[in-house]
């Protein structure tokens, strides 16, 4: 499985096609709907954002509370169509890379494609495994929203498949 790092830059981007998979490492945050409704608003009323979105990576996730002695809770994969509704305005803005699970709209496949994305999945149904590849999670934003607050992760070797690249290749049809 080929190894890839954050942030990656937009010749990698590019060059990725779907159904590949691979290993992420480095920063990445999680964010789900009440998150992304809240990124929208400031971007819409010109407010700072929490997080810089220019190459950012989101992964649609809302962990578990967090036991003794670990990192994370169980972190798997929202369904990411619930995020389609805002996915365009954010990828206007910088946004660069999504992880989650399922297919996307007609109008996110196009809005990644436009402007040079690309959409990952991971294992639905394995939190309690993909919480081993977090090193580190903090808070960062909204920490109102509980296990919707968005929190800055340090993953290696995270395991992604790509579902959507950017020159509109999908593993979906």
């Amino acid at each position: 499985m080929r190894k890839i790092n954050t942030p990656l830059d937009l010749n990698l981007i590019k060059s990725l096609k779907a159904g590949q998979e691979f290993s992420l490492s480095g920063t990445i945050y999680t964010a789900r709907d009440q998150a992304h409704k809240r990124l929208v608003e400031a971007i819409n009323t010109c407010k700072c954002l929490p997080i810089q979105l220019k190459g950012a990576v989101i992964y649609y996730c809302g962990p578990t509370q967090t036991l003794k002695g670990k990192v994370i809770g169980s972190c798997g994969p929202t369904t990411s169509s619930r995020m389609d509704e805002f996915t365009p305005l954010l990828l206007d803005n910088g946004l660069k890379v999504m992880i989650g699970k399922g297919g996307r709209s007609k109008e996110v496949k196009a809005a990644i494609k436009k402007y040079q994305g690309v959409y990952f999945i991971t294992y639905a149904g394995c939190g309690a495994l993909l919480a081993k590849y977090v090193k580190a999670a903090k808070v960062v934003a909204y920490r109102d929203l509980g296990p919707e607050a968005i929190l800055k992760l340090e993953v290696k070797d995270f395991p992604l498949i790509v579902a959507i690249d950017a020159n509109g290749g999908s593993i979906y049809g």
